[in-house]
């Protein structure tokens, strides 16, 4: 069963967005408008005089970064852990 769409209007900056989405979307929609927003205020209140493009290229480009490092620490992790899975499933293997 799909659910209907509706609007939701957002503040970033100062400025209003209007969205549609489901409605079990709304929180995280509402959500990750408000970490968007906290992070654009961050670099608008560097004290320079930028853009709203620009303030978004340079938000873009920071939570890009954050994602890339978090992927490649899930992906260092992972490997960590499959090494010693690994490892202990052949200690046991040698104990059977």
């Amino acid at each position: 069963m799909s659910q209907e769409s509706h609007s939701v209007v957002v503040q970033l900056i100062g400025y209003e967005y209007r969205f549609a989405c489901q409605s079990s979307e709304q929180d995280e929609l509402l959500e990750a408008a408000h970490y968007l927003n906290e992070r654009m205020e961050e670099i608008r209140s560097q004290g320079k005089h930028l853009s709203l493009e620009a303030i978004a290229v340079m938000t873009a480009l920071n939570l890009s970064h954050d994602l890339l490092r978090q992927q490649r620490q899930a992906a260092d992790a992972e490997a960590i852990i499959g090494r010693q899975v690994r490892d202990l499933l052949q200690k046991v293997d040698m104990v059977l």
